[in-house]
């Protein structure tokens, strides 16, 4: 291929104080709003703000707030039958990123039909045109907002089903820091590490292209520079800021690249022992990129030069060394936990790691990866990650 292309949705709005337009959005793309959201936000008052936007403009509105911590073929069902019973035309999402998978899902069957596995198992296309979708992140992870991705868990067959096509892109994305503000430090470092690994998998990526590349670089230096502040302080609206555009950039950026090994194996522990997707990423990510480091010593070595401008005159091995050394102090800091600290069965993991590894490979993503891994070397991986401690003298099991 010698041309590469870049989805993005029509419309996005970033920056303080951006959400305050949703309505205006919203009522130029349709004439009732489905809103879709969970009851976290609804309790802390961002679909109450939603609602006064939409208000604002004399919009009829639904509400779906069924929404819970990693999105299932059940809420799409519900927020479905939902839309079509009010006949809403656009659909409106404020939340994480369960809430705006869960509303790509919507907005495709609503105009394609069937059920959301159908997409899945067979590979079937949307040939239509979705709903409408406005989309406003509460937190400064997923980057869905801006990808072509949803994924969900199908409940019948304990699978996280990832479908990526451009239908799924929303219309416009609301990116606006003070929606994070309320993200609890847990929730802040999930998502920021998950952020953090989707740009990094984007520049490592075997689809990677010179805009994803660039967007990729600016997306971990802002996270890594930003994550430990808006950790420890929440209401820093700098941190939230950047944090947020960091994200965002990095979901351009690995919609557009794809995600590698860390997404592939982290899908399964979702399904398999629900544990949020933001988390499941980051206890995977120091392991990971020690198992991929050779293969990847240029590009990891390109980052360590982007993010410890203070390490000169190391060599490339001791670049990335240095790296991923960061990158387990900033886990560390952040309290991410081991799959034995989560509180996952080590006999329960012996019972369902082969079906992780092969629902690993059959998501495509590990292919994407440097260093492209055998079924062995992930079951051995997830055995690497049930008791890695976050410590520079760990090493990754040949």
């Amino acid at each position: 291929m010698t041309f590469h292309q870049l989805l993005m949705p029509s419309q996005v709005l970033y920056g303080k104080d951006s959400f305050t337009e949703v309505g205006k959005q919203a009522k130029a793309l349709g004439k009732k709003v489905l809103i879709i959201s969970d009851p976290i936000m609804d309790k802390i008052g961002n679909v109450k703000l939603c609602e006064t936007y939409l208000q604002n403009e004399g919009l009829p509105y639904a509400k779906y707030l069924g929404v819970d911590s990693e999105p299932t073929d059940i809420h799409v069902d519900e927020a479905l039958a939902l839309c079509r019973e009010e006949q809403c035309d656009v659909i409106v999402t404020v939340g994480g990123g369960s809430c705006i998978d869960t509303a790509k899902a919507v907005a495709v069957i609503m105009t394609n039909g069937g059920h959301i596995r159908d997409y899945y198992a067979s590979k079937k296309l949307f040939d239509k045109k979705p709903l409408p979708l406005i989309v406003a992140p509460t937190t400064a992870g997923t980057g869905s907002e801006v990808t072509s991705v949803t994924v969900i868990t199908d409940t019948k067959h304990d699978v996280k089903m990832m479908l990526k096509q451009p239908e799924l892109l929303p219309t416009v994305a609301i990116v606006d820091p003070t929606l994070t503000i309320s993200c609890p430090p847990p929730v802040t470092a999930a998502t920021g590490v998950d952020a953090l690994c989707h740009a990094l998998e984007a520049f490592i990526s075997r689809r990677a292209q010179p805009v994803t590349d660039t967007l990729a670089l600016q997306a971990i230096e802002l996270i890594m520079g930003n994550i430990r502040t808006a950790y420890k302080d929440g209401e820093n609206i700098e941190a939230r800021d950047k944090m947020a555009l960091g994200s965002m950039l990095a979901g351009i950026a690995f919609s557009n690249a794809s995600v590698t090994l860390v997404h592939g194996m982290s899908r399964p522990i979702g399904a398999m022992f629900h544990v949020p997707h933001g988390i499941s990423n980051a206890m995977l990510l120091p392991a990971v990129l020690e198992f991929t480091k050779e293969d990847a010593a240029a590009r990891l070595a390109e980052v360590a030069r982007k993010v410890l401008k203070e390490r000169v005159g190391l060599s490339e091995k001791e670049l990335v060394a240095e790296f991923i050394n960061e990158v387990k102090q900033l886990c560390k800091d952040l309290s991410i936990p081991n799959l034995k600290a989560w509180g996952i069965d080590k006999d329960k993991l012996d019972a369902v790691v082969a079906k992780m590894a092969e629902d690993a490979i059959i998501s495509g993503s590990p292919a994407n990866n440097p260093k492209v891994p055998t079924h062995d070397e992930i079951v051995n991986l997830y055995y690497v990650c049930y008791e890695y401690e976050l410590s520079v003298r760990q090493q990754v099991a040949k």
